[in-house]
């Protein structure tokens, strides 16, 4: 019986995976393959194309290791620190992660531009460094809320006992609560790893002609040369490169995952000097690190002539001839999709994560795997693989506004379920036992311990799920393409391509606007859950 409602729950995720990712992404890769295997040899084994597969996979590696690098401290202190704006700065750090990369790729530009970075031996565009910072500007979100939140939950007493029998701080954190941290880690590395594996925006803009990716060779090939076997066979290498990091990091996460005594929060107070010293110089560092490239969206939204005002902001209701609609009525877009493609991940991403967690061996394997896939897969890929496929039947769904928060929604599941399953493994199976044995139903079972220990998981996944939908833009640029499915990101990299102050200034106004809308709701998410602390 447990095995059928396993494989029952697990049942809608897979359908919903199978029939709005797989199908479209199978459709196009059959499209532009066909029966040519020696186009996809060619791109295994050619030497251009190998250096552009090394390039991805150990800027992606490095990108991970300076974001791991730089968010720990944040992350110790968000989870062992009680302070005055701990819920703010939860929410701060998330605006990175949610901006458009189009923009902040640009804002990174501007920063270098403003500061003199980007001459003589200091020049950072067009680099590698370039490339590195700003995907670890990115990702400090993941690694501080996702591992920070999971942290945050574990008691503290089997590292007081270590401290009582002699270890020094370090020794405790190395050997007691490191080991503990390790399935949150390995969560966090992945989806860390796979976002910059899969990186658009920040290598195609900051990376420049000389350092090509897999995913900005995808949109080369099949949006400016046409070429779409090529592309097709890269997306084919990616595809299988995630597939197998994927596997891997399942299988690492099964074997570091262990029963783990959770609490509502461990947070504490700084009790002397040097801890409340510690705790500012982390914030402070952080506050600077991330606020800069921030701080020059916001002068540039408010950089008017030869000053500064609400100009821009003013224009955002009045239509430009670039846009199909004013860029007021793209925001409102924005938000509609934003709010549905949560409400799906919610569903989905709930409902795989119980399957995962509760199911047999396989079924839970290849759940995690499916899940977690479109994450790695072309974002390019997938909008593309979508416009073509789903135009037929009752599939046919080109002329209906869902096809953009379904899209989305299949790039904000995998959040949902790498936050939520690492904390349901974490539960004592006794307390499911004790449940049963004082005659709970497994459906309440799941209700009064799964669904509320996880609660702040979930919350976190719909928090990320509302960020990404908001900030989407390589596989809306395919879907979106209506006139009156314009979305801000959209709007944002057509007033960007096009020379102008007035028009950039716009641009900048919608990104600030992204910006206090994704904090706002985010903070709201985090008051809703005020007894579970809000992993986002």
């Amino acid at each position: 019986m447990k095995t059928f409602r396993s494989a029952l729950l697990a049942v809608v995720p897979a359908m919903f995976v199978a029939v709005f990712f797989v199908y479209p992404v199978a459709t196009l890769l059959a499209r532009g393959l066909g029966l040519d295997a020696g186009r996809l040899l060619e791109v295994i084994t050619g030497s251009r194309f190998l250096k552009i597969i090394w390039f991805t996979t150990w800027q992606a590696a490095l990108s991970t290791l300076l974001a791991g690098l730089f968010a720990l401290p944040l992350t110790w202190a968000l989870a062992n620190r009680q302070f005055a704006g701990r819920r703010l700065a939860r929410v701060l750090v998330t605006v990175p992660f949610v901006l458009p990369t189009v923009v902040v790729a640009g804002a990174f530009i501007a920063l270098m531009d403003r500061f003199n970075l980007d001459e003589g031996a200091v020049r950072l565009r067009h680099t590698v460094w370039a490339i590195l910072l700003a995907h670890a500007f990115f990702n400090v979100a993941v690694f501080a809320r996702s591992v920070g939140g999971f942290w945050s939950q574990l008691d503290r007493r089997p590292e007081e006992a270590a401290r009582t029998l002699g270890a020094s701080p370090w020794r405790a954190f190395v050997e007691v609560t490191l080991p503990r941290l390790r399935p949150s880690l390995i969560a966090a590395v992945s989806v860390v790893f796979l976002f910059s594996f899969t990186s658009f925006a920040v290598i195609l803009l900051l990376g420049g002609p000389r350092r090509s990716s897999i995913e900005t060779e995808i949109y080369r090939y099949a949006v400016t040369r046409s070429d779409i076997s090529t592309a097709a066979a890269l997306s084919i290498v990616q595809m299988v490169a995630v597939v197998s990091l994927v596997v891997t990091n399942g299988w690492l996460q099964r074997r570091a995952v262990g029963r783990q005594g959770l609490v509502a929060d461990r947070a504490v107070p700084a009790q002397t000097a040097r801890q409340r010293g510690v705790l500012a110089t982390t914030l402070t560092g952080t506050a600077v690190v991330l606020g800069l490239p921030l701080a020059v969206l916001v002068e540039r939204s408010l950089a008017s002539g030869g000053g500064y005002s609400f100009a821009n902001y003013r224009a955002l209701g009045e239509r430009v001839r670039l846009l199909p609609i004013s860029a007021a009525d793209a925001l409102v877009n924005s938000l509609a999709f934003a709010v549905v493609a949560a409400g799906i991940a919610l569903v989905i991403g709930g409902m795989a994560s119980l399957a995962i967690v509760h199911g047999t061996r396989s079924v839970s394997r290849l759940l995690d795997l499916g899940m977690l896939l479109p994450l790695g897969t072309s974002a390019v890929t997938l909008g593309f693989g979508v416009l073509i496929s789903l135009d037929r039947g009752v599939l046919d769904l080109r002329g209906s506004w869902w096809i953009v928060p379904i899209t989305q929604s299949l790039l904000a599941i995998p959040f949902v379920v790498r936050g939520v399953v690492p904390v349901l493994r974490a539960i004592d199976p006794g307390m499911r036992e004790v449940a049963a044995t004082l005659g709970a139903s497994p459906g309440r079972v799941r209700r009064e311990i799964d669904l509320r220990i996880g609660a702040r998981a979930l919350a976190t996944g719909v928090g990320f799920a509302f960020a990404i939908s908001l900030g989407e833009f390589g596989a809306t640029s395919f879907v979106g393409r209506r006139s009156d499915l314009l979305t801000v990101p959209l709007a944002i990299q057509r007033l960007l391509a096009t020379p102008g102050d007035l028009l950039r200034g716009q641009a900048m106004a919608l990104s600030v606007i992204l910006m206090v809308v994704t904090a706002l709701v985010v903070f709201l998410s985090d008051r809703l859950h005020p007894t579970s602390g809000g992993m986002l």
